[in-house]
């Protein structure tokens, strides 16, 4: 009990971080969106020539990204989602660093008549723990 008492800041700071982690997950789900493993966009490249869009800013962009992606910030996509209507009828797999703007891009594509789009769960840093190849 005294431990609780002199690191309660650290214990709510652990709390709320394990909360906002599982918050993001959780409205990924509760959206209707289906979230996707890297090795399952890889099959949709592959297989049923899914469109790579890669909603992170431009510094992130550079950083190195998916080969093939089309790049939209997540900020510009509801202005610039006509330039995306060849695709309506196919997969778009969305890409962030952990999955969370990109579940918001779903949200605005489907809004937008897309209905083909799907979240890469765990986002960059899932794709570059799978040892997934990225380009620059």
């Amino acid at each position: 009990m005294e431990f609780v008492l002199n690191n309660i800041w650290l214990i709510l700071l652990w709390a709320m971080s394990g909360f906002m982690l599982f918050a993001g997950d959780l409205r990924g789900r509760l959206s209707g969106i289906k979230q996707i493993t890297p090795q399952e966009a890889v099959r949709l490249f592959n297989h049923e020539d899914a469109l790579v869009l890669d909603v992170r800013e431009q510094s992130e962009w550079m950083d190195g990204h998916i080969a093939k992606a089309r790049h939209v910030p997540v900020g510009q996509l509801g202005k610039r989602s006509g330039e995306l209507d060849k695709y309506r009828t196919k997969p778009i797999v969305a890409v962030c660093r952990v999955g969370n703007r990109s579940a918001h891009a779903c949200s605005v594509l489907r809004k937008a008549g897309f209905e083909n789009v799907l979240n890469l769960d765990g986002g960059m840093v899932a794709w570059e723990q799978a040892g997934l190849p990225k380009e620059k």
